[in-house]
């Protein structure tokens, strides 16, 4: 039997590291990777704590088993602020092991010691395993479509 999955804050030096399994999980799940947009994105989240956090994912036997980014949101109809679980993954050597659940369950603790009162998460398509674990963990679909507009010509270039 496996250990259970822990799990600790990352630090703006564990940015390597993340980034490692932020471009094996975009090849796996068919996200584009701009460097442009995501590492910026990632290094805010690990310097800047009202940005979020990203979870380091490991046990006993399995050192990096993933890591879990969770982020600041606001919405009036979630009662204001909330946290969007924005990228969840898993090595190979990590899983069939029950940790997306135990992962799941890390960042629901984290965001309830925080006051978040809600979690929110998009999932792909075409990911059917990732939508079937969240259900599992309870999260319920809205039924409701993401639609995305570029505000910018360039990807990454970010100004007001």
């Amino acid at each position: 039997m496996s250990s259970d999955l822990k799990a600790h804050i990352a630090t703006p030096g564990d940015f390597q590291r993340i980034i490692a399994m932020v471009r094996d999980f975009y090849v796996e799940d068919r996200i584009e990777y701009l460097p442009e947009l995501v590492e910026p994105g990632l290094q805010a989240v690990l310097e800047d704590d009202r940005c979020g956090a990203v979870l380091m994912l490991g046990a006993d036997d399995v050192a990096e088993a993933g890591y879990v980014t969770l982020g600041w949101c606001f919405s009036v109809e979630q009662g204001g602020r909330f946290v969007l679980l924005d990228e969840l993954y898993l090595t190979p050597a990590a899983r069939g092991r029950g940790w997306g659940k135990q992962a799941l369950a890390l960042a629901r603790d984290w965001a309830q010691g925080q006051g978040a009162a809600v979690i929110r998460l998009e999932v792909n398509h075409h990911n059917a395993r990732a939508k079937a674990l969240y259900l599992s963990a309870g999260y319920r679909d809205d039924a409701r479509d993401i639609l995305t507009l570029p505000l910018t010509d360039a990807p990454g270039s970010l100004h007001w």
